[in-house]
């Protein structure tokens, strides 16, 4: 009986483990996304350098509160490997809005139109089971995610989320 308890403790204890470990960013890597403004990006050219990514949507309130502190951040830390991803939770035949969107807004980033299913599912792929926006993830320079946080971050609060993969 008391090595059963001990299987059972230890299974217990494996299973608590595997679901802490972070989602995988293999779903991320393998994608291509148009951009709002010039050719497709292959998320792989990513792979190796510091990201911080963010789904977003024009009709977003929170998004769009956000956007100027993404910029800052991008500025702040482009010299340190730091890129910062905008996915747009929206159609790519959206295109011409959301270009004029992110002029408008002044995005000094990568955006990228994820459509959107496809961003919801990659969303719930990358533990926003809910997909709600906004939804930022921050990846080391080895492809883990580091951190998530569904809803709007501050400036303070984004730093606070890079600082540890610059």
């Amino acid at each position: 009986m008391k090595r059963l308890l001990l299987i059972l403790l230890l299974a217990a204890q494996a299973f608590s483990a595997a679901a802490a470990e972070p989602p995988s960013t293999a779903p991320f890597f393998a994608l291509t996304l148009p951009a709002l403004d010039g050719p497709s990006v292959a998320l792989e050219s990513f792979r190796g350098k510091p990201l911080l990514v963010n789904f977003w949507a024009r009709w977003c309130g929170p998004c769009r509160k956000e956007i100027p502190d993404l910029a800052a951040l991008q500025a702040k830390y482009r010299g340190r490997g730091l890129r910062v991803v905008g996915i747009a939770v929206e159609d790519a035949d959206k295109r011409e809005q959301l270009r004029e969107f992110g002029r408008a807004y002044e995005m000094n980033y990568t955006s990228l139109i994820g459509g959107s299913e496809e961003s919801i599912e990659l969303m719930k792929a990358l533990g926003n089971g809910h997909a709600g926006l906004p939804f930022t993830i921050v990846i080391d320079r080895a492809g883990r995610i580091r951190s998530s946080e569904l809803g709007a971050m501050d400036q303070a609060e984004m730093e606070d989320a890079v600082r540890p993969i610059l």
